[in-house]
């Protein structure tokens, strides 16, 4: 490899870059956006819960139960209805996720030590919304009792737990999302962008001038390469600060490691945005490729759904996915503190797969007459 030949190509390839009128602000505003907006808006904390009450009982301890729910920073108590048809009617409007059911002569009969059954119904079609709307109901509805218990006298057989949450002890949502999202800008930047640019030369012609030239396939495609593997690490430090100044969330682990996770999946996209490249004719063709790509590695690599929630046949599949090594590492370091000796398996994982895909890049790359 010729280094005067791959400084001059570097020079040219950091011109055309500030030249393009996308490019540096793409580079700019996506990181920045995907850090601010994605953590706010991908989140499965389910807060606001609306729940309506037929509230057949109509005494002390059900208003308490109904104020004590509307109380509740998950549930929205949406009405209480002394019909059950008027209730229903909430549900089919969308206006309410779950039905609170509380039956005649409730209070009285917890009196006379009978224990009646609440009703509770939860709306199938927002699946997620209807059964944690149901399960805060019935939280609710269940401290409420103790504490009625405990004021009239009444004996409670109850056993008493402690719950900590290990590494995200608030159960916040962000601090899973954050680390991860990091492998959306790398899929871009590192993968989508080179691709793009490798095309671009095929459409526009110049490529077929460098073909004719000493320059050699090496020195043109790390030109092509080393710009993003860059502004790729800059990414990633911007979205350690964004998720430090915004969000408050540090990493527990080595920042170290987390560069050599980056770097390492840099060069995994960019081996496969290569070889997506010499296969693309055009940069329509590269376009759908990619897409198809980010699609599975986004749906498949544990981004926004746990892998251990997907079927065994899939989870098999997912192995084959480098962003869930990557996501993997990410969240480990940042919420686990792990090290490099405890995550080398996915350490080697991303150096095999960046391997393979540069090797299937060299090969499939030809410089043409």
């Amino acid at each position: 490899m010729d280094t005067r030949i791959l400084r001059i190509l570097l020079k040219k390839e950091i011109a055309l870059i500030k030249r393009n009128p996308l490019i540096p602000r793409l580079i700019i505003a996506m990181p920045i956006l995907v850090m601010l907006v994605i953590p706010l808006v991908a989140t499965l904390d389910v807060r606001n819960v609306g729940v309506v009450v037929v509230d057949n009982d109509r005494s002390e301890l059900s208003r308490r139960m109904v104020a004590d729910m509307d109380a509740s920073e998950y549930i929205s108590v949406a009405g209480c209805y002394f019909s059950y048809d008027e209730a229903f009617r909430q549900i089919e409007r969308g206006e309410a996720d779950a039905i609170v059911t509380i039956p005649v002569d409730y209070l009285s009969d917890l009196g006379n030590g009978k224990r009646p059954i609440l009703d509770l119904k939860a709306n199938g079609v927002n699946a997620t919304k209807g059964m944690l709307g149901a399960r805060y109901a019935t939280l609710s509805i269940a401290s409420t009792l103790s504490r009625w218990q405990a004021e009239q006298g009444i004996p409670l057989p109850s056993v008493e737990s402690s719950v900590i949450n290990l590494y995200n002890p608030t159960l916040n949502f962000r601090n899973y999302m954050i680390p991860a999202l990091m492998v959306v800008l790398l899929i871009l930047i590192c993968g989508f962008l080179p691709a793009l640019n490798l095309v671009s030369e095929k459409e526009s012609g110049t490529i077929e001038a460098m073909n004719v030239t000493p320059v050699g396939r090496l020195e043109f495609v790390l030109s092509k390469l080393i710009p993003y593997w860059v502004v790729g690490i800059l990414v990633v430090t911007v979205g350690m600060l964004i998720g430090w100044l915004v969000y408050g969330l540090v990493p527990e682990g080595n920042v170290a490691s987390i560069y050599l996770a980056a770097i390492l999946f840099s060069l995994v996209m960019s081996g496969l945005g290569v070889s997506i490249a010499n296969q693309s004719s055009t940069i329509l063709q590269s376009i759908f490729l990619m897409f198809a790509c980010i699609i599975v590695f986004q749906l498949m690599g544990g981004l926004f759904t746990p892998i251990a929630s997907m079927p065994r046949w899939a989870q098999y599949i997912t192995y084959l996915v480098p962003p869930r090594y990557f996501i993997e590492i990410m969240r480990s370091i940042y919420l686990k503190g792990a090290t490099i000796a405890d995550l080398w398996v996915q350490y080697l994982s991303l150096f095999g797969y960046a391997l393979l895909f540069f090797l299937v890049a060299a090969v499939t790359y030809r410089k043409r007459a």
